[in-house]
């Protein structure tokens, strides 16, 4: 996932991050911090076996509330995104997970920000809502590669999709 071998400095499960607009948090499976050449990274990563990512962002608006927008129009300008036409075919834990990453980089200062999907479908379940998500920034998708772009606030981000062993699934 990253151009040199990695450090992992820190790390912290079910993290949650605090969104404008919201009576809940965005709670990622995993919080780490990772240094890698001269480089810290601050990373969410989202463990899925076979479950969706939730809901669409137009599922979840339904009707959209006053708080609903807010979050909304505060995660799209993070991303570098319209807030006037938000990405309604994407799944909205992608987004909030991929904000919940540019805040905690903020946060801690580091180099960049990145979201990894760490899936343990061997079917690789759900690639194509991560691909739809790279797809909005113009990048593409590839299972076990990160890629990473430069959004408008100069703040770097990195996206990959792990595939994990689902032998490490068996208890």
């Amino acid at each position: 996932m990253f151009d040199a071998p990695a450090e992992l400095l820190l790390a912290l499960p079910e993290y949650k991050v605090p969104l404008p607009g919201g009576t809940t948090q965005s709670q990622n499976d995993v919080f780490a911090l990772v240094r890698h050449a001269d480089q810290t990274c601050a990373a969410m990563i989202e463990g899925k076996v076979n479950e969706p990512f939730d809901k669409t962002v137009a599922e979840w608006l339904g009707t959209p509330s006053e708080g609903k927008q807010m979050r909304l129009s505060h995660i799209c300008q993070l991303l570098g995104l319209d807030p006037e036409q938000p990405p309604l075919h994407l799944c909205y834990q992608l987004l909030h997970r991929t904000a919940s990453a540019l805040i905690e980089a903020r946060r801690f200062k580091t180099d960049e920000a990145a979201m990894i999907i760490h899936s343990f479908s061997p079917k690789r379940l759900r690639f194509d809502d991560f691909a739809a998500l790279l797809n909005v920034f113009g990048l593409s998708a590839e299972p076990d590669t990160a890629v990473s772009t430069t959004l408008p606030s100069g703040q770097r981000l990195r996206l990959g999709w792990a595939s994990g062993d689902p032998r490490f699934l068996a208890m």
